[in-house]
């Protein structure tokens, strides 16, 4: 029986609460992704989605110091203020992609200055994607030492990386021992038989009791969705059905708030056989990363990563 079956809500027709790993708390099965909160269209209606998300009983907030050049933060700083804070499990993401300590310690006291606060719940390192970056994270003087610094100070409870580009690069970082409390990867019906996270990391964090926080459920893009290879409401039931504590998506409208909560209440997970018929769909459509970009292309790596890794810019060379 997976995580999802085994934890259901307090309240029937509620939204899951489940545990975060090891770390004793528990967060929302669904969680609201911050990169999408800087393509609304007005800051008051992306105000208005975090709220409704909030009082849907979603706690799961998931930020980057770099979405949007910062925009992404600021909204959802302004959204948490009022007395807010304290209903949301707030995340955000450190962005050095490879650089030392002391930038990492730098973006931290902007992030929480974006975000109204002065702790976060969870600091991951964010897009593990390239050859050598779990190297460069663990260096002397890296990123890493920033998650000791930061949680020794009380700025962070809890800390983590992410990464959305080869299985290996994320077994490479979690073959350091270091005592991760969580992990964010792409978790959907496609990866499952492509490249997969899901076969080849999901168990490696189950035996370690890191806390697997799943993305992309729709593929980063959802064109899966839009070509009608998969429904939306499948596609993402897939991704919570799995032994994540929570699935990170993006929304960019109430219309997909809604959308997203219609699945999350009163959350019934695939079974077995549903889970592996949705596969055996999928899995010609898979083979060749189509519907999941982010592992075969640089289409998904953010400009902050690629110009620190010297590669060419978004809009360069046609991402």
């Amino acid at each position: 029986m997976t995580t999802a079956a085994r934890v259901r809500s307090v309240t029937e027709g509620g939204i899951p609460q489940r545990p975060l790993g090891r770390t004793g708390v528990s967060v929302s099965a669904i969680g609201l992704g911050g990169y999408h909160l800087g393509l609304v269209g007005s800051e008051r209606d992306a105000i208005s989605i975090v709220h409704a998300a909030l009082d849907a009983g979603v706690t799961f907030l998931d930020n980057a110091w770099e979405y949007h050049d910062g925009k992404s933060e600021i909204r959802l700083g302004k959204a948490l203020a009022g007395g807010r804070r304290a209903q949301a499990f707030l995340m955000t993401k450190v962005c050095t992609h490879g650089r030392d300590a002391r930038v990492a310690m730098h973006q931290l006291e902007e992030s929480l200055r974006r975000l109204k606060t002065d702790y976060l719940d969870l600091w991951q390192v964010h897009e593990v994607a390239y050859a050598g970056d779990p190297e460069r994270h663990f260096m002397k003087g890296g990123v890493v030492e920033a998650l000791d610094k930061a949680r020794s100070k009380g700025l962070v409870r809890f800390v983590g990386f992410t990464g959305h580009k080869d299985p290996a690069l994320h077994l490479k970082m979690l073959s350091y021992d270091y005592p991760f409390d969580t992990c964010q990867l792409p978790l959907n019906c496609f990866d499952a038989t492509f490249r997969s996270f899901e076969q080849q990391v999901l168990p490696e964090l189950a035996r370690r009791g890191v806390a697997a926080i799943g993305m992309k459920s729709l593929g980063g893009e959802g064109e899966a969705v839009k070509k009608r290879v998969v429904a939306a409401r499948d596609a993402l039931r897939y991704a919570m059905s799995l032994p994540v504590a929570t699935t990170v998506s993006g929304v960019d409208s109430m219309r997909v708030l809604r959308q997203n909560l219609g699945v999350a209440r009163g959350f019934e997970p695939m079974s077995s056989l549903e889970m592996q018929r949705l596969r055996t769909q999928c899995a010609g459509h898979a083979v060749d990363g189509r519907f999941e970009l982010y592992k075969v292309t640089a289409k998904h790596e953010a400009d902050v990563g690629r110009r620190q890794h010297g590669f060419p810019l978004q809009g360069e060379l046609g991402g």
